[in-house]
């Protein structure tokens, strides 16, 4: 016995026939008729006395409406404490993040699980991936948006749509900045800032390729706006990944892309088989609902 059948059952009862019942419930008068026919069939016993012009319940019928309203207010009671107990999710979601373009993705699936879960916050970590990683494998963060390359064997993860690019920060007066992008060769025996982690600093370096040797690199940080401090100083040019640059006041630093370009990819992760509280499991579900992935 279906819900939805009884629903029409008592659409009928309610509007004394079945053509008024099929208006209001938008569906054709031979389709509600097949189906009150078939709830008879269903209980085996006959439920209306069908009249010229109006139908009239049997005894059976009475009971069956009794039982169908009953039926129905603890569906519709059911139904609301369910949505009541989905707005009561409450709690705080740990992120942890670099300076990445990817954190505009995050605050758009942010955005949207709030309008659903108004009572859960947030709090974010800013950091390079390999600490977001560390803090995540101690249980520290939920979830980390990481900037590859990272050995990911103890997450699951999602990778972000679009990618990161490298570009390199200078003064607004450098000659440098006169350029629409930098090569290695322009970067020879100038003194960089490079980040702090050791696989990218790999990949940078295979990007220098010869031009790495003469370089010299004064400085390594782990985030991007403590190196443009020091670019503005004039110590020294960093390479950094795009992100929240073009926020930046560009009276007061410049940027450039890298020629041949370099770019990365950007990956959403929780720890495998870690024990979650119900806001970062909601969370996780959202998000891959949000990013279309039906499993990961």
């Amino acid at each position: 016995m279906e819900i939805r059948v009884l629903r029409y059952f008592l659409t009928v009862v309610r509007e004394g026939g079945i053509n008024r019942a099929a208006e209001v419930l938008h569906i054709t008068q031979p389709t509600l008729s097949r189906q009150l026919s078939q709830l008879e069939e269903e209980v085996g016993v006959k439920l209306f006395h069908r009249g010229a012009r109006k139908i009239t319940l049997t005894n059976e019928g009475i009971l069956l409406r009794r039982r169908a309203e009953e039926i129905l207010s603890l569906v519709d009671r059911t139904e609301k404490e369910l949505i009541e107990q989905e707005e009561l999710v409450e709690g705080r979601i740990v992120i942890g993040c670099g300076e990445l373009a990817a954190v505009q993705v995050l605050s758009e699936i942010i955005e949207a699980f709030h309008e659903k879960y108004p009572l859960v916050s947030y709090d974010i970590f800013t950091a390079n991936a390999d600490l977001v990683k560390e803090q995540m494998e101690k249980g520290l963060i939920d979830i980390g948006v990481l900037l590859e390359p990272i050995d990911m064997d103890k997450f699951d993860f999602i990778r972000m749509a679009g990618t990161e690019r490298w570009v390199v920060l200078m003064r607004p007066d450098d000659p440098l900045a006169h350029k629409e992008a930098i090569s290695a060769k322009d970067l020879k025996n100038l003194p960089l800032i490079l980040p702090r982690r050791t696989n990218v600093q790999n990949e940078l370096s295979n990007w220098l390729g010869d031009s790495f040797q003469s370089t010299k690199v004064l400085f390594t940080s782990n985030l991007s706006t403590n190196s443009a401090i020091m670019v503005q100083k004039g110590l020294a040019y960093s390479i950094v990944i795009e992100g929240f640059v073009p926020f930046w006041d560009k009276e007061k630093i410049a940027y450039r892309p890298l020629y041949p370009e370099l770019i990365a990819n950007s990956a959403l992760a929780w720890k495998k088989q870690q024990p979650f509280g119900l806001a970062t499991e909601r969370f996780i579900e959202f998000v891959k609902c949000f990013l279309g992935i039906s499993d990961i």
